[in-house]
């Protein structure tokens, strides 16, 4: 039992010794890489210190190159401004000199002024002095013998005077009228193209005499409907393949012809249908004026219109005056118009457009009282038209006075369009102008809802409003108005006076 003590205390023993030798062994390692770690820095040390000194030596090198270039520099631009420095020097040294001279020229220029200024005093004061001894010789003053020296001349010479300026004056005037007509030759055969003047019908070709019957109509009911709602009178004969719409107004015509047309490629052929189909056609119309009216002011040349203007201006394209299409003598106008105006300097614009729209009063003259001048006038104010333009048209029929340049060539212009040979027919004019006063008699009652003229005027067809006259009254004022034309009018033969009245009642059944 003594042992097991003894054996505790011996590895008790051994074990501190082991801790003991451990320890030892530790420092030891410890101690030598302490002594390895200090050789390496000492040897970084040393290192460092070898490239300091190569920098350091290498910035030395450096700074001593960059102060040597900054020295030359340096010189380079003293030398620099030393020699601009000179140079300015020279430039004060010659502009003094300059100055020098220039105040010298003066000084030598104003005494030669002075001296021719006193020269001219002397001279004035010896023409004064000569004037005089000439006046006390020939006892009379300067004006005096001026009027006797040209009472003189002319006296010795009155006989050439004359006669020198009585050729200045035949010459002057045959050059003038030589000039003139030049000008309006030129005008004349530049734009002197052929007219041809409008028929009073127009024939429409139809596939087969078949659809005549369609046109007629039940007892006439549709062509009655047709010829009501178109105002056109509508000849539907024996004449194969074609069908005459017979009207004095271009207008109505045209839209009788489309609406007929359509008709003819819609094959139903009745009045309501009629009815609708006229309305499309008016449509159809107003769109082609429109149009006609763009591709004149395109033609002439003239963009500054209002476009209500232009588009009352294409409704000339269905108007005659005298036979002879107004908008295309309208358009003829506005050329020469061009043309007399560039040969005689004036506003080739002002011009060119006061000629075009001078008839514009001739669109609606049917719609508004007043002669078309006047209407015209209106038009162009109410639209915001150019003064100018409405000073140059408004005078072309010499109502009133030439305010500039511009309107009488538009006169002129409108005398050499309708004075050509072959441009009018009177004959036509005054037989369209017998057809619409037989209308304006008719239209002037009251209760009239339409009324045309037939027949070459032999006829006048009235449609009445049927809730304003009774049939009583139709009777009545179909012999008011037949007593009215016999007292306004003059006619050969008699006239139809024809009072329709018709009612119509619609409703719709939901």
């Amino acid at each position: 039992m003594s042992s097991l003590p003894i054996l505790l205390l011996f590895t008790a023993g051994a074990g501190l010794a082991g801790i003991a030798l451990g320890y030892f062994i530790r420092w030891a390692i410890t101690f030598g890489q302490k002594g390895s770690a200090e050789l390496k820095i000492q040897q970084m040390l040393l290192d460092a210190q070898k490239d300091s000194k190569k920098i350091l030596s290498e910035a030395e090198n450096k700074a001593d190159e960059i102060e040597e270039k900054a020295k030359s520099e340096s010189k380079e631009k003293e030398l620099q401004f030393k020699k601009t420095e000179d140079r300015l020097i020279k430039k004060e040294e010659i502009l003094d000199k300059r100055q020098y001279d220039l105040k010298k020229e003066d000084e030598d220029l104003k005494k030669k002024s002075e001296e021719t200024e006193k020269i001219k005093k002397e001279i004035e004061k010896i023409k004064v002095e000569e004037e005089e001894k000439l006046e006390k010789i020939a006892k009379m003053n300067e004006e005096d013998a001026k009027k006797i020296l040209l009472e003189t001349i002319e006296k010795n010479n009155e006989e050439d005077i004359a006669i020198r300026m009585q050729k200045l004056e035949m010459f002057g005037e045959e050059k003038l009228e030589r000039k003139a007509k030049e000008i309006l030759t030129s005008a004349i055969h530049r734009m002197g193209n052929s007219v041809a003047s409008d028929v009073l019908s127009t024939t429409i070709s139809i596939p087969s005499d078949d659809i005549k019957g369609k046109i007629i109509g039940k007892e006439g009911k549709n062509i009655r409907a047709f010829e009501k709602e178109t105002g056109v009178e509508l000849i539907v004969d024996d004449t194969p393949g074609a069908i005459t719409i017979s009207s004095f107004d271009p207008i109505r015509r045209q839209i009788a012809r489309v609406a007929l047309e359509d008709l003819i490629i819609d094959g139903r052929i009745q009045p309501a249908r009629i009815e609708k189909i006229v309305e499309e056609a008016k449509g159809k119309i107003n769109k082609i004026t429109k149009e006609k009216g763009e591709q004149a002011v395109y033609e002439c040349g003239i963009y500054n219109l209002d476009p209500r203007i232009v588009s009352i201006l294409g409704r000339l394209h269905f108007r005659t005056s005298y036979g002879q299409n107004v908008l295309q003598h309208s358009i003829e106008m506005s050329h020469i118009a061009g043309v007399l105006a560039q040969e005689l300097g004036a506003n080739v614009e002002v011009a060119k457009a006061g000629a075009l729209v001078h008839d514009i009063g001739k669109a609606v003259d049917h719609e508004i009282q007043g002669t078309h001048v006047e209407i015209g006038k209106r038009i162009l104010q109410k639209f915001g038209s150019n003064e100018e333009i409405i000073k140059a048209m408004e005078s072309h029929h010499e109502d009133t006075p030439f305010t500039s340049i511009e309107s009488v060539i538009v006169q002129v212009a409108d005398s050499i369009s309708g004075g050509r040979p072959g441009a009018r027919r009177d004959t036509v004019e005054n037989y369209l102008k017998r057809l619409e006063e037989l209308e304006g008699i008719a239209n002037s009652f009251p209760g009239i809802e339409k009324s045309y003229a037939l027949q070459a005027g032999r006829e006048i067809r009235i449609f009445v409003k049927p809730e304003e006259i009774s049939d009583l009254d139709a009777k009545k004022l179909a012999r008011e108005i037949a007593l009215k034309v016999e007292s306004d009018l003059k006619y050969p033969g008699e006239i139809k006076v024809n009072v329709i009245r018709e009612s119509k009642v619609v409703e719709y059944a939901r």
